[in-house]
């Protein structure tokens, strides 16, 4: 078994080295690498698929490719196939389509809500152990604290009744003291 400290350390060092190996916006690779988040193998289909989908839906390039989707949609029945168009102005198989996609959207978010509280608890589990250990060390740390001064008490007065026992205790240097040996 490792030593508390050690433990607090090694788990300290891998925190650090998850976070500056992770690149920014890569929220799944963290939880993937945090020590104390159940990830790959582990995780549900579900479970996979609320990080798959939070992680592509809460994106730039999803934004982004969506509006490209909405652009080149628009720009195909109106200006491309003109008066031929399967969807033409104003669009209402397009307007269906958000629709349906708004009302699963609700959905979608709180699937991902959901992954997300459930890592935040792990988290939070394995921190209130981490927690729990270093107050134990506090703990350990001040009985120490306070039997060293209760220690520094007793050796003062021990040092004093030796000095008063003594009369010409610390009139000579050390260097002077020569050993007394029985002459038995």
């Amino acid at each position: 078994m490792m030593d508390p400290e050690a433990e607090v350390h090694l788990m300290q060092a891998e925190a650090v080295s998850t976070v500056r190996d992770t690149k920014p916006g890569d929220g799944s690779r963290l939880w993937a690498r945090h020590p104390h988040v159940r990830s790959g193998d582990e995780l549900t289909f579900g479970e996979r698929s609320a990080d798959v989908m939070r992680n592509a839906f809460g994106s730039w390039a999803f934004v982004g490719g969506f509006l490209t989707f909405m652009a080149f949609w628009m720009i195909l029945n109106t200006l491309v196939l003109g008066s031929h168009g399967f969807d033409r102005y104003p669009y209402i198989l397009l307007n269906l389509c958000l629709s349906m996609m708004a009302g699963l959207q609700g959905a979608l978010i709180l699937i991902a809500a959901k992954r997300l509280d459930r890592v935040n608890a792990e988290q939070a589990t394995a921190h209130y152990g981490e927690t729990s250990k270093l107050d134990s060390l506090l703990t350990t740390n001040t009985e120490l604290t306070e039997t060293i001064a209760e220690q520094t008490k007793l050796l003062d007065e021990i040092h004093r009744h030796v000095a008063a026992l003594t009369p010409n205790a610390g009139a000579f240097p050390p260097s002077a003291v020569s050993v007394v040996r029985d002459p038995q």
